[in-house]
């Protein structure tokens, strides 16, 4: 490829494949990351201490999709537009700079989910290299910690717009609550939280072996979420799962099938 720019959001899978990239291109890599209300504010702290320790080229930008009404809209078409939003800043970055491609990191284990957002890379020519290479999550996290990187065991991380259903529309005030309710569930100790917002109720999902320390701890949680503006906090007894906000699209699709 020889010159790549990297959507880095300092996660697991983008921090092992900025890694890769500068041990094979050197000095050809820039990594970029964007911000918006739509991810926790503190990645941002991380992606810079990373692209630093591996010595990437970092630059920060921002993105706008809260004030592109059919992102808002939150139709099951949502991630498209978030990503179109991204991809497109990226290839101007790419273009300018005379550099070659703009990867992501999406790998083999996200095949598996579903993700409108493909749509744009396969729209803007953009490319997910850990995918090509058949690496799924496991084999990200084992090789990350066979490189040293502190991210190997970093819980995954998705947007924030994601813990929202489908037809609520998205907006900056419940995507901070949201971000304040997980963070707060983070400094409880809590390893990997999901907090579902239904409007005045939430769903939160932790991994089922903390499922009863979210029993034992109910009294400060549920005062917290409540002074947040929830009025109802539940627990979903089947615990963390990527994507839990999609089984109803992949039930509706097996049911046309069917």
């Amino acid at each position: 490829m020889r010159s790549v720019l990297v959507a880095y959001s300092g996660g697991v899978d983008s921090t092992f494949l900025i890694k890769v990239a500068a041990d094979v291109l050197g000095g050809n890599v820039l990594a970029v990351t964007a911000i918006s209300p739509t991810y926790p504010r503190q990645e941002l702290t991380l992606a810079k201490k990373m692209a630093g320790i591996l010595g990437v080229r970092h630059k920060v930008i921002k993105t706008r999709e809260l004030k592109n009404k059919t992102f808002t809209a939150n139709t099951p078409g949502r991630c498209y537009y978030c990503k179109r939003e991204l991809f497109s800043n990226l290839k101007k970055i790419a273009d300018r700079e005379g550099i070659r491609f703009v990867l992501d990191a999406t790998n083999a284990s996200d095949i598996r989910d579903y993700r409108p957002g493909n749509k744009a890379k396969k729209e803007l020519g953009v490319r997910s290299p850990l995918q090509e290479a058949g690496l799924g999550k496991k084999d990200i996290r084992r090789l990350s910690k066979n490189f040293g990187l502190l991210t190997w065991d970093k819980p995954s991380l998705a947007c924030l717009a994601s813990r929202i259903p489908y037809g609520i529309k998205i907006s900056l005030p419940i995507l901070r609550r949201i971000e304040k309710a997980e963070e707060f569930l983070k400094q409880k100790g809590f390893t990997q939280v999901r907090l579902r917002d239904y409007n005045g109720l939430c769903r939160i999902e932790v991994p089922l072996d903390e499922i009863p320390r979210i029993i034992a701890e109910h009294k400060a949680i549920v005062d917290k979420l409540k002074r947040l503006g929830y009025h109802y906090v539940t627990v979903d007894l089947e615990g963390y799962r990527s994507g839990s906000m999609n089984l109803v699209l992949r039930r509706k699709a097996r049911q046309s099938l069917s």
